[in-house]
């Protein structure tokens, strides 16, 4: 048995690279133990932060655990997401996430590593994307 306790492991701030806005990271299991290959992170978003576009090796789950967020694979609408909501994005598949205009949200992220990797990050999700105005078409 292991067991992390709180506040031991110290915030992260969403590096500029891959997301817009004010974005923090709480390390919840952030390196897989072998022989698991999960990986998860509680993460916040002010009002109108957000990823850039991404895609999950072996998908992605997003427990919704505090306010109202968006949501969007490529080619898609975008979805409003609310505490309570549970997100799957399969593998491979480009999207992004990230709150409202007007609400922080905060939810718990897992991931699987696949020859060490969790994630590929894209291009940032512009204005007009983040708004509705622009559809990004693209599927990875």
């Amino acid at each position: 048995m292991k067991i992390t306790k709180r506040g031991t492991q110290g915030s992260l701030h969403g590096p500029r690279e891959y997301f817009t806005g004010e974005v923090r990271i709480d390390p919840l299991f952030l390196e897989a133990e072998e022989p698991s290959r999960a990986t998860g992170a509680l993460v916040t978003f002010k009002p109108g932060a957000r990823t850039a576009w991404h895609a999950h090796p072996a998908g992605q789950s997003l427990i919704i655990t505090s306010g109202e967020g968006r949501a969007q694979s490529a080619g898609g609408d975008i979805r409003t997401i609310q505490a309570g909501d549970v997100v799957w994005f399969p593998a491979g598949e480009k999207h992004w996430h990230g709150a409202s205009p007007d609400a922080e949200m905060s939810h718990i992220a897992i991931q699987e590593k696949i020859e060490d990797s969790s994630v590929e990050w894209m291009e940032h999700v512009t204005d007009n994307q983040y708004h509705g105005n622009e559809v990004n078409n693209e599927n990875t």
